[in-house]
C-alpha cells in the first residue's frame, strides 16, 4: 500500500509569497514524511512548473522515492525526443520513474493544446498507444519503429533508461476502450473515478482485459489519483475544495466533483473516504493537496503525513468479490 502526493507545480497553488524553488524543499519534505512517490501534472491549461523539469530536478536531491507524471501528455511533445526525457529521469533517478499518461480530457482542457502542438484530435488514443511503443522499442535499442502513425527509420542511438526495458507505464482514464487498453497494453492504471463501485468495476474490466491477452492480475499496478483537504469537518473542507476547484479549473467544487475523486473532512472522514477505494482494489494512491499557497500544501502535507502509518490497515480491508488485489 503505496501513498504519495502530487507536487503543487501550478502558479495557482502558490501564495504571493511563494517561489518555484521552495518545490524541492517541499519534494524532500515529503520524502523524509514517509510518502512513497512524488508525482507532477503535465498540463497547459494553467502556468506551472513542466512536469519532466520538476522530476529531473528531484531525481539527485531524492533517494528512495518514486518519481512519477499524473499523468504526462505525450502529444505535447516530439516523440523521440520524450523517450529520451524519461530515459534521463529514470538514468538520474537510479530507476525510480513511473510515467502516467493520458490522451488529454474532451472540450476546453483537451482539444484546444493539440491545436497548440500541431496534431490531428482525431484518433488520439491510437497516437497515445503507438508512442508508448515506440518509447519501449527505444529503450530496447530499436532503430526503426513502423506504427500506422508514427514511422521512423535509422534512428540513431537513443538513451536506455536504468531499467532494462524502460519505467512502467501507466494509462489514465476509465472509459470502457481506456479500461481494455489499460488491461492489453499497460503496466498500470491511474484513474480518479468519483465513485469506488466504479473503479472497482473498472478494474474488473481491466483484469479481464489482461487475461484474454495472455497477461496477469499482478502485472498492472492498481493505482488512485485523488484530491484530499484534511479540515476539521466536511463542510469546512468542501468550502476550501471549491476555492481550490475555482482557482484550477475555474468551475466549483460541486462540478468538479462529478468528474474525479475527492475526499475530505477530518483525519478519520479522510481516512474512511480512502478506505473505500482501497477496498475496492487501488493500492497505490496520489493525493492532490486541496490548498493555494505554498504554506497551506506543507501543512496539508504534515496532515497526511500523519495517516501513512494507517496505510497498513487501509491494504488489510476486505476487497469486494470479483476485484483482484
Amino acid at each position: 500500500m503505496d501513498i504519495g502526493v502530487l507536487l503543487p507545480t501550478g502558479t495557482a497553488q502558490w501564495g504571493a509569497a511563494d517561489g518555484p524553488h521552495e518545490l524541492i524543499a517541499f519534494g524532500r519534505c515529503a520524502e523524509r514524511s514517509g510518502f512513497s512517490s512524488l508525482f507532477a501534472n503535465d498540463s497547459l491549461i494553467s502556468p506551472r512548473v513542466e512536469a519532466l523539469t520538476m522530476l529531473a530536478a528531484l531525481a539527485p536531491v531524492t533517494e528512495t522515492v518514486t518519481l512519477g507524471t499524473a499523468a504526462l501528455m505525450p502529444f505535447l511533445r516530439r516523440p523521440i525526443q520524450a523517450a529520451q526525457s524519461l530515459a534521463s529521469i529514470d538514468l538520474l533517478s537510479g530507476g525510480r520513474l513511473t510515467v502516467a499518461v493520458g490522451a488529454g480530457f474532451p472540450g476546453r482542457f483537451g482539444r484546444p493544446l493539440y491545436t497548440l502542438s500541431e496534431l490531428p484530435w482525431e484518433r488520439r488514443f491510437a497516437r497515445l498507444d503507438e508512442t508508448v511503443a515506440l518509447w519501449r522499442a527505444l529503450w530496447g535499442g530499436a532503430d526503426t519503429f513502423h506504427g500506422e502513425i508514427l514511422r521512423f527509420d535509422d534512428i540513431p542511438p537513443t538513451t536506455r533508461p536504468s531499467r532494462a526495458g524502460g519505467p512502467p507505464i501507466w494509462l489514465g482514464g476509465a472509459t470502457p476502450a481506456a479500461l481494455a487498453r489499460a488491461g492489453r497494453l499497460y503496466d498500470g492504471w491511474l484513474p480518479y473515478p468519483p465513485d469506488p463501485a466504479d473503479y472497482a468495476s473498472g478494474l474488473r474490466d481491466i483484469h479481464k482485459a489482461a487475461a484474454d491477452a495472455g497477461r496477469t492480475t499482478e502485472d498492472i499496478a492498481p493505482a488512485l489519483f485523488v484530491s484530499v483537504r484534511i479540515d476539521e469537518d466536511i463542510e469546512s473542507g468542501r468550502r476550501a475544495l471549491d476555492d481550490y476547484a475555482r482557482a484550477t479549473y475555474g468551475m466549483p467544487l460541486e462540478e468538479l466533483e462529478k468528474i474525479q475523486a475527492i475526499v475530505t473532512g477530518s483525519a478519520d472522514q479522510v481516512l474512511e473516504q480512502l478506505g473505500r477505494y482501497v477496498a475496492a482494489g487501488a493500492r497505490h494512491i496520489v493525493a492532490r493537496l486541496g490548498a493555494l499557497d505554498l504554506h497551506s500544501q506543507r501543512d496539508q502535507l504534515e496532515r497526511l503525513a500523519d495517516l501513512i502509518p494507517a496505510r497498513n490497515h487501509l491494504a488489510g480491508l476486505p476487497v469486494p468479490a470479483g476485484t483482484v488485489r
